[in-house]
């Protein structure tokens, strides 16, 4: 017993000299084991039968729709009630704190079917651009990606209510398990795919626009973060417009930073600046090169 006390003084001492690493005597926060698992259960209600143990009859879907929800309801409901409690959003103070929680639940469980019809785009997506899929079956129960794209698409949804610390668990949870890093404050449009998404990471303020088809390696981030908080809310990461295509190690860097719809971004290439629509932009090995794509006598094809 000498020893524990001894090491228990040692550490309490140290409580009290990094104090800045401890969360004692405040608000109750939001549970990261509990968030996770539901998590997993709202994977199931987006996915019905890929993410369960056993298969699901269409003649019982709805009752096991009901009795997932009634569970999920109560359980995340408490979890942005510490949330709120935590970090009260501006106006919050005009509503009772579990009214809010209990509002702000319901709102967001019923966008679940909008955000279905994303996912759906996202997987065509993704059997289309990939000719190793041997079927939709095989992309959502198999790719990593699919599990990031979701947990992503779900924590936008709490991000955009200003619900603290909840979508950031979700999205690093999903950032563990696939490799790839899908801040929840990034817009995101339809028929998104990642191929591999391995290491691709895509920060807060970036956007995505729709049929925008990325490799491993991808890195959507800012020029400079230096400024520390005093960046908070500004625009850092770039804006990738419709049906741009960016294959492996391209670094795209800067708030400011637009490139054009229909461009093809080489594989390690690195980008600070806004690259005009239908743009070709190579590395050679030397230099970096931006090629427009209507030019045939400069343009090769570059789909692998």
């Amino acid at each position: 017993m000498e020893i524990v006390t001894k090491l228990t003084n040692q550490l309490v001492a140290s409580y009290a000299n990094a104090g800045g690493i401890n969360h004692l005597d405040g608000k109750n926060l939001p549970s990261k084991r509990v968030v996770t698992a539901l998590t997993c259960d709202l994977l199931r209600l987006l996915f019905p039968g890929f993410f369960d143990e056993k298969l699901i009859h269409s003649s019982e879907i709805k009752v096991e729709t009901a009795a997932l929800l009634d569970s999920i309801l109560g359980t995340l409901e408490d979890e942005i009630r510490k949330s709120l409690e935590y970090n009260p959003p501006a106006g919050l103070a005009k509503k009772n704190v579990t009214t809010a929680a209990h509002d702000l639940t319901v709102e967001f469980l019923g966008g679940l079917p909008r955000i279905r019809e994303l996912l759906q785009t996202d997987v065509d997506a993704a059997f289309r651009g990939d000719p190793a899929a041997a079927s939709k079956e095989e992309i959502i129960v198999s790719y990593p990606f699919v599990e990031a794209i979701a947990v992503q698409r779900l924590a936008h949804e709490l991000y955009l209510k200003n619900i603290a610390l909840i979508p950031r668990i979700m999205t690093e949870w999903a950032h563990a398990r696939t490799g790839m890093d899908l801040h929840p404050g990034a817009k995101i449009g339809s028929h998104f795919f990642v191929d591999h998404c391995t290491g691709t990471v895509v920060g807060e303020t970036a956007v995505i626009g729709n049929h925008v088809k990325m490799y491993h390696g991808v890195t959507l981030g800012a020029k400079s973060t230096a400024g520390g908080q005093q960046l908070r809310g500004v625009r850092r990461h770039p804006t990738i417009e419709d049906r741009v295509t960016i294959y492996p190690g391209a670094t795209i860097l800067g708030g400011e930073t637009i490139i054009g719809a229909n461009s093809t971004i080489g594989g390690n290439v690195f980008i600070m600046e806004s690259v005009a629509p239908n743009s070709l932009v190579i590395y050679d090995g030397l230099d970096m090169r931006v090629l427009n794509k209507a030019d045939k006598k400069t343009v090769v094809d570059f789909e692998i």
